[in-house]
């Protein structure tokens, strides 16, 4: 399949896969056909598809670029132990967000009820925004 038909198979856009490819995630197949910029069009297969899935499923768990990467020469090694510290780091830094979101939104749950309580004066989720 062309680059499209690869970005299509994953959801992504032509530039996506692109730039994937630019920070060594994915690889860019030979043109087939010849050499050079005007030899033919470079053909994907479904091991380019598995890896571009793979990618968009580690950012979906919250991975950086720079992580996948490690998981990807991870794989070639088998190193387990490497990758469920990873992991691991992955869910520590989840559960800090979470805690974050979750205080933020006690916080603004409780400014508009604030706001539902008094019906004159300055909304208190303006002020308190106006105040930060």
């Amino acid at each position: 399949m062309t680059i499209a038909g690869l970005a299509r198979e994953g959801s992504v856009g032509v530039e996506t896969v692109r730039y994937y490819q630019r920070r060594g995630l994915i690889d860019e197949p030979a043109r087939s056909g010849g050499s050079g910029l005007a030899g033919g069009i470079r053909r994907y297969g479904a091991d380019h598809v598995r890896r571009l899935r793979f990618i968009r499923s580690a950012q979906g768990a919250g991975f950086t670029l720079e992580e996948i990467g490690e998981l990807l020469a991870l794989d070639a090694t088998e190193d387990r132990d490497r990758a469920r510290r990873l992991a691991t780091e992955r869910l520590a830094a989840l559960d800090e967000k979470i805690a974050e979101l979750e205080l933020a939104r006690t916080a603004l749950k409780r400014l508009a009820h604030a706001c539902d309580a008094s019906a004159s004066g300055p909304c208190p989720i303006l002020d308190a925004f106006d105040r930060a």
